[in-house]
């Protein structure tokens, strides 16, 4: 199921993603979906790594750790 959303984007950037759309031969959705999924994506793994961060109790592990780990 999908679901219909309303934006506002500035011309410049409505204009390179049409320019994308005819390039790639895309709708403009399309390439705006996977754009969205993939910063959503990379945004959720940078708060993730942000609170574990800030976890006291979650200990970080050294390069030379991690290497010994990966033998």
């Amino acid at each position: 199921m999908s679901e219909s959303i309303s934006v506002r984007i500035p011309a410049e950037l409505a204009e390179r993603l049409n320019e994308l759309a005819k390039t790639l031969d895309r709708s403009k959705t399309y390439i705006i979906t996977k754009a969205l999924s993939q910063y959503l994506e990379e945004y959720e793994d940078y708060l993730i790594a942000l609170h574990r961060l800030r976890d006291k109790d979650d200990r970080l592990v050294s390069e030379e750790e991690l290497a010994k780990l990966d033998d």
